[in-house]
């Protein structure tokens, strides 16, 4: 069972993202302003309104706690504490643009380098993903189902096949999904509706840490793609090729990764 500290953080997660959902669905259905932090980097008034609501809330509540998220500068401060908020306040910006409903609110807490709770929201959908170490997976407040246990000759996989295949070879009898949201992809996966998701493009602590705790308490894994453990609040943030995925799939896929063509 989670102490009675991580049952109040978890409820402060929950109840912090909730809020946050309300400002973002709005900016989502009226249209947000949009401008390019890099060339092909885009972001809106949207994530800072949320990350500022966000931050406001974890923060004056857990004031002896670090803060890492991607729109807030990052000034090292947070490798001083054991307890981490880390927050992606909307994962998969270049959907929400586009109002495509495959974006989501990843909002987690990180301690000693491994994510012990996480709200992963989708407020197009109205999902809410939810869950910390020692409990289960909730979605929308009820048990998500437990894996299919679908093999790698039958898998349903959220990623790029083309990226993949590319560096393990064919995956024959797989399926492949594409959901823009890295996040939300590993929530799927945790609420036992996909088998694994597969991230080849680069991403950061802020992008997976919520979902991390998710699969984690789902029973699945969330790795490099070598098999190696991701460790979070470190001085780098960047992580290459993220794999989640249930028990009965992690395995095959690091091998097929370990002996594929890069």
């Amino acid at each position: 069972m989670p102490s009675q500290r991580l049952r109040e953080d978890f409820q402060l997660l929950q109840d912090s993202v909730a809020e946050a959902a309300v400002i973002a669905k709005r900016y989502f259905e009226r249209g947000a302003k949009v401008w390019e932090k890099a060339p092909g980097n885009p972001v809106t008034d949207a994530d800072l309104a949320v990350d500022a609501l966000l931050k406001k809330r974890l923060m004056k509540a857990r004031p002896d706690y670090g803060w890492l998220s991607e729109e807030t500068p990052d000034d090292g401060s947070r490798l001083t504490h054991a307890r981490v908020w880390m927050v992606d306040p909307i994962d998969g910006t270049r959907a929400f643009v586009r109002h495509h409903p495959e974006f989501a609110i990843a909002a987690g807490l990180v301690q000693d380098g491994r994510p012990v709770a996480g709200v992963v929201c989708n407020p197009a959908t109205g999902e809410v993903f939810a869950a910390c170490e020692g409990g289960r997976v909730r979605v929308n407040g009820k048990l998500a189902p437990k894996p299919s246990g679908r093999t790698l000759a039958d898998a349903h996989i959220l990623g790029s096949r083309a990226a993949v295949e590319k560096a393990c070879g064919p995956l024959q009898g797989c399926e492949f999904f594409t959901v823009h949201s890295i996040a939300y992809r590993m929530a799927l996966v945790a609420a036992g509706q996909y088998d694994a998701a597969i991230a080849m493009s680069p991403t950061c602590d802020w992008d997976i840490a919520a979902a991390d705790a998710l699969v984690r308490a789902a029973g699945g894994r969330v790795t490099n793609s070598d098999g190696s453990a991701i460790a979070y609040n470190r001085p780098t943030t960047r992580h290459h090729r993220v794999i989640a995925a249930t028990t009965t799939l992690h395995g095959p896929l690091t091998e097929r990764f370990a002996a594929g063509a890069g």
